[in-house]
């Protein structure tokens, strides 16, 4: 059974059809990653999944589980569970300001999976140790590099325990020297075997990291498949142009 399952996806803002029939899956271990140009409907595919936005049509099961089946919601009591197995990065890393390092990886652990705050302190800890960040334990976000902040968003995230993360291009709103840190924690996070959905414009970790690529453009996956096939023989002049322009 797939991690995944997405068929006839659709997506509207007003007039604005932003994804039309989308389908694909994700199974166990997976790393997609998803391209293509500003506004083509990725970030907005992400937030569909984990019920930031709302669909208008299609299906989303997570194990089978049904989150959205023709356009209509599973009531709430039950998509919450699905919902809580899964994480998710953001561009804008979403640290909470007025709590340190720490506490922005204890407080969901608590308040959701009501663990104690020892459970919690001893699980942040290990990821932030696997990030590179439990020596910035009492710092504020308002102290860190964005590099920093965005591996700190990983841990809180990781700390969860999620079975799929979902990262909406993770070091756009990075200086290009604090891109390598947080690609390299994601690769080792790949390697491991966590299954990961990754909007992105870095080519370099698509090729060498997904097990997938999927090219979206204006709300339509047009192709995807293997890394190699997909990045180094593009079938449509659509992905042939778009990979020019990213060289």
């Amino acid at each position: 059974m797939s991690v995944i399952e997405v068929e006839g996806l659709q997506k509207s803002f007003g007039r604005l059809q932003v994804l039309k029939d989308i389908s694909f899956r994700v199974e166990q271990g997976d790393c997609v990653a998803i391209i293509g140009p500003s506004g083509s409907g990725k970030s907005t595919l992400l937030r569909c999944l984990i019920e930031l936005e709302t669909a208008d049509g299609g299906s989303i099961r997570i194990h089978g589980q049904p989150l959205v089946e023709r356009g209509i919601y599973a009531p709430a009591a039950k998509t919450r569970p699905i919902i809580a197995r899964m994480g998710m990065v953001f561009q804008q890393f979403n640290l909470f300001g007025n709590m340190d390092v720490l506490n922005n990886c204890v407080t969901g652990q608590m308040k959701v999976l009501h663990r104690t705050r020892e459970e919690s302190v001893e699980n942040a800890m290990k990821y932030l140790e696997k990030v590179g960040m439990s020596a910035y334990i009492n710092a504020k976000p308002r102290q860190l590099s964005g590099g920093q902040k965005q591996r700190v968003a990983i841990a809180r995230a990781l700390a969860m325990d999620p079975e799929v993360i979902l990262f909406d291009e993770p070091t756009s709103a990075l200086d290009p020297e604090m891109v390598g840190e947080v690609l390299s924690v994601m690769q080792k996070l790949a390697q491991e075997g966590l299954t990961m959905l990754v909007v992105t414009h870095e080519m370099g970790f698509a090729r060498a990291v997904a097990s997938e690529v999927v090219f979206m453009d204006q709300g339509v996956i047009c192709e995807h498949g293997d890394p190699k096939d997909v990045l180094g023989a593009p079938k449509t002049e659509r992905l042939k142009a778009f990979l020019a322009s990213m060289l």
